[in-house]
């Protein structure tokens, strides 16, 4: 595997490399925003893990732009900024997953190895058999289109797809935010439940309207994606 560090930090950087080591994975570490850019496009990376402050070009600017270009690597925020706007702000620009400083490394390793899964799995052919069709929603994973009444949906995020995506397949099921992060971001429960209520969040105000909400809370356990029921 193949990792591109974009972070200043010196002592973040040398315990990530420590890390990568034991785990058998090639990482580049660069300190400035722009170089890590010309690093990106340089070569083919499986994982990039951009930090919010850099100089030269500030991580959330770094990953938009990299969207913007159509690239779909696997990228995970470093930030030190612990808001929920913020962790909105690093989503909507395309980030697949952040995690807040200080971090537990073998948690940040867990993360990798799950966007990178399923990144690959993303990027295999699949058969036609990969459009989800239900009431409201037609859904392509091949080709990662989604149609809402017949429109086209254009700004999803990649985890936002992901996570419409599972609970397209599981309707009026319900899930516990653990349960979730484990089998929509590929790992198990680290601490921090508000990366599913963030994208929970974004779904709704992109998808659902007051009286089609779709994302609907079960106060107490979790969230259930649900086309027949109205507002809580």
């Amino acid at each position: 595997m193949k990792v591109l560090v974009i972070e200043d930090n010196d002592s973040v950087s040398e315990m990530l490399e420590m890390f990568f080591s034991k785990e058998g994975i090639n990482g580049a570490f660069i300190k400035d925003g722009l170089e890590g850019y010309k690093a990106y496009k340089q070569e083919d990376w499986d994982v990039l893990i951009i930090d919010w402050m850099l100089p030269g070009m500030d991580g959330v600017s770094l990953c938009r732009k990299i969207r913007e270009e159509r690239g779909t690597v696997p990228i995970i925020m470093l930030t030190a900024k612990d808001s929920e706007s913020d962790q909105v702000l690093g989503l909507e620009m395309g980030a697949d997953d952040y995690v807040t400083k200080p971090f537990s490394p073998l948690a940040l390793m867990a993360r990798i190895k799950a966007v990178s899964r399923r990144h690959a799995a993303a990027r295999t052919p699949k058969e036609e058999t990969d459009v989800l069709q239900t009431t409201y929603f037609k859904i392509n994973k091949q080709t990662r289109e989604v149609l809402l009444d017949n429109g086209k949906i254009e700004n999803l995020t990649p985890k936002e797809f992901e996570l419409l995506c599972y609970f397209a397949e599981h309707p009026r099921q319900v899930f516990t935010r653990e349960q979730l992060l484990e089998r929509v971001w590929g790992y198990q429960f680290y601490g921090d439940e508000r990366t599913v209520d963030v994208h929970i969040k974004r779904l709704r105000a992109k998808l659902g309207t007051k009286a089609r909400p779709f994302f609907h809370t079960v106060w107490g356990v979790g969230y259930k994606f649900d086309e027949t029921a109205g507002s809580e």
